[in-house]
């Protein structure tokens, strides 16, 4: 006799606008809790501290994932140059810094390497997985991981924003698979000044946008209620 499933056979999408400070697993849990929902998945992971678009499945849209997740995504991001930290963000520890800092004109130049298809080779702190291991795990114990450079699809990378000496706003387009943070430790390598994201937010996914996304306090406010159907 098969077991029975628990929870609603709800199906679809909800774009939730995560805020910074939570997992995007977490994010999930919470919409698979306030539907009351069987089954639930995300498009594409984003860093706790990292806020913007997360697209999740419910149910039988869940089959669905690898169209979003194949999708073009847009990020706006902050990076703080003249230093560099052990996780490419804000979050980590500082562990070189630099006094040179960039002209607008050298970082312009410097952008277009990063446009088109790059190999880039993601953080120490990321999920890539060796030999069965996160290198997030790997990198907490100390270990330095040598993580194999992969294809970056890079449509996009434009300077929108120069707030400060210290601080570059980007934007970009990229494919499946990027890591903003690389972009970042790459570009101030680029420029011999260092740089890691101060923080970033994913504006769209596919076809999925921010502006549309629900906050978590309304999934709060919402959840197990008829209204969060409508």
């Amino acid at each position: 006799m098969a077991r029975t499933k628990k929870g609603r056979a709800i199906s679809g999408w909800l774009v939730v606008d995560k805020p910074a400070g939570i997992t995007s697993t977490a994010v999930v849990g919470k919409v698979r809790w306030a539907f009351g929902a069987q089954k639930a998945g995300h498009a594409g992971t984003l860093d706790p501290a990292a806020t913007g678009v997360l697209a999740v499945a419910l149910g039988e849209a869940t089959k669905t994932v690898p169209y979003i997740t194949d999708a073009l995504k847009c990020y706006r991001f902050m990076v703080r140059v003249g230093a560099s930290t052990n996780t490419d963000d804000a979050e980590g520890v500082v562990i070189a810094t630099s006094d040179q800092r960039p002209d607008d004109a050298q970082i312009e130049a410097h952008l277009a390497q990063f446009r088109g298809e790059i190999m880039q080779i993601p953080p120490q702190f990321s999920a890539v997985k060796i030999d069965g291991d996160r290198a997030y795990d790997l990198a907490r114990q100390g270990e330095v991981i040598d993580i194999a450079a992969r294809p970056l699809w890079v449509e996009k990378l434009e300077l929108i924003g120069r707030p400060d000496a210290d601080h570059v706003e980007l934007e970009m387009v990229c494919g499946k698979g990027g890591y903003v943070r690389a972009i970042a430790r790459d570009l101030g390598a680029s420029l011999g000044c260092l740089g890691h994201v101060a923080w970033l937010r994913r504006v769209w996914s596919g076809p999925f946008d921010a502006q549309d996304g629900i906050s978590l306090d309304t999934l709060d406010a919402l959840a197990k209620t008829d209204a969060l159907l409508a």
